[in-house]
């Protein structure tokens, strides 16, 4: 009996494990770049992010690179899942404010998609990349200059 109980209290920590982390769904992105007439938020300076303490080599150069690739990071989606808790729209949002920041994977995106957009890739191509979690080979703690 219990070895039962030891199974079945395995069992179903790798169902709740499985359904936290197991979705396939992709987070919000806009399919076009937006429209030349659009009126985007801004994306914080490196001189707001160290207002507010943010000087890490990987979070001004993230935040260079969204700027640098904007209308790319657009039409992003990002995975850390953003869009259900903060109402962002794509990855550009993530940079509209000190969230991209404090976050790795929102980093690593805005880095990927402005050094594959330099290479000539298309946003398409791009998200497809970050679809497979290309994006997760960007180091943070060696991140080269956007220039």
């Amino acid at each position: 009996m219990k070895h039962f109980f030891a199974v079945l209290i395995i069992a179903f920590a790798g169902v709740m494990t499985h359904a936290q982390y197991g979705t396939n769904e992709i987070p919000a992105f806009h399919p076009a770049r937006p429209a030349p007439a659009q009126k985007l938020p801004a994306i914080l300076t490196e001189k707001q992010l160290a207002e507010q303490g943010l000087i890490l080599p990987a979070q001004k150069e993230s935040y260079k690179a969204a700027a640098r690739a904007s209308a790319i990071v657009y039409q992003v989606p990002c995975y850390c899942y953003c869009d259900r808790n903060h109402g962002h729209t794509s990855l550009r949002s993530c940079f509209e404010g000190t969230h991209g920041a404090n976050c790795g994977t929102c980093m690593q995106e805005a880095l990927y998609s402005y050094r594959q957009s330099k290479k000539g890739w298309s946003a398409k191509q791009i998200r497809d990349g970050i679809e497979r979690g290309d994006f997760k080979m960007i180091d943070l703690q060696n991140v080269a200059p956007v220039q």
